[in-house]
């Protein structure tokens, strides 16, 4: 009891309390002393956009930005399946290896630990490996999503959801009705990779929600939303 008293009322770093991480991400699992001496072989640094992200054996959280996800084929074709948002955890555990590389679709700021630490107290916190497992079943459920918007959804759904996506994880609010406005990060071709359309017709589709007044666009990457209740009416679910 009295060790259990102890990390509960060890002092959380500084650096910690504002964090992002600790609150919706994978800190969340850490009593304090555990917290703590996670933070001692951490290190924060910036990344910068175009920067592929490395296999160099540490895991992440991510702390700003946007990492977009690819899978690229033998003859150089490259397919986006994903992205990763703040303040996901970037890593794979088990030293599984993918045909998957992340890079930094916008400027990041990562908190990145050594391998070793999390996988030693994956054993030691039951509530570590339990979020680890929420966070795997959060991205199939997601895959899936995508795969039902993709092989049914129209163009206009698919272009919707997508600016839904990202409103959600991006935009400052979360609140149905309110307006958001956040700096899309991805080009229209890269928009058109991702759901499988051309560049003709996801340029179409926004100048459509531009018309009928579900979105704003400024310098072709700004955007503003009316609402994500009257976005969301247009994404088919």
């Amino acid at each position: 009891m009295a060790g259990i008293q102890d990390a509960q009322q060890a002092e959380v770093p500084a650096i910690c309390n504002s964090c992002e991480a600790r609150r919706a991400g994978l800190c969340g699992a850490f009593n304090n002393r555990q917290l703590a001496d996670l933070a001692k072989a951490s290190s924060r640094h910036e990344i910068l956009a175009g920067t592929d992200l490395p296999d160099d054996g540490t895991y992440s959280n991510l702390l700003s930005g946007v990492v977009k996800l690819t899978r690229n084929l033998s003859d150089g074709r490259q397919q986006i399946v994903g992205f990763h948002f703040a303040p996901d955890f970037l890593g794979r555990p088990f030293e599984a290896k993918r045909p998957i590389k992340a890079e930094a679709l916008t400027n990041m700021a990562l908190c990145s630990f050594p391998r070793a630490i999390v996988d030693q107290m994956t054993n030691e916190v039951p509530e570590l490996g339990r979020l680890l497992l929420r966070r795997a079943l959060n991205e199939l459920d997601d895959a899936r999503d995508w795969m039902a918007a993709l092989g049914r959804k129209t163009a206009s759904e698919k272009v919707a959801s997508f600016l839904l996506m990202f409103a959600g994880h991006i935009g400052p609010s979360r609140h149905p009705a309110d307006s958001i406005s956040f700096d899309l990060p991805l080009t229209r071709g890269e928009i058109a990779d991702f759901l499988g359309l051309t560049i003709e017709t996801v340029s179409r589709e926004f100048s459509r929600l531009r018309v009928d007044g579900a979105i704003r666009i400024v310098n072709k990457r700004h955007i503003s939303l009316a609402s994500i209740a009257q976005l969301e009416e247009r994404c088919g679910d």
